[in-house]
């Protein structure tokens, strides 16, 4: 028969409040660091990636409508001639 010593048993459960200490110690300062970036990034103005390819579709189809004027522009100035 296997008798239960409470100096195990106490090392034991320092041991699991120690592990639950630290996983909270890391997930707060996992959070305080993504904290600390998002606001280091805010700061600096930075454009989502939503808001470059919305600017971007933007000027592509002012491109377009640029090359299509001039087309216009060079027919036109063709008969005139």
């Amino acid at each position: 028969m296997q008798t239960r010593n409470k100096f195990f048993d106490d090392m034991s459960q320092l041991m699991t409040n120690a592990m639950g200490v630290a996983q909270g110690a890391k997930d707060e300062a996992e959070n305080a660091m993504k904290s600390l970036v998002d606001r280091w990034l805010a700061d600096r103005d930075f454009v989502t990636r939503e808001e470059f390819e919305a600017v971007r579709a933007m000027a592509q189809k002012a491109r377009e409508e640029n090359e299509a004027l001039k087309s216009r522009i060079e027919a036109l100035e063709a008969a005139a001639k």
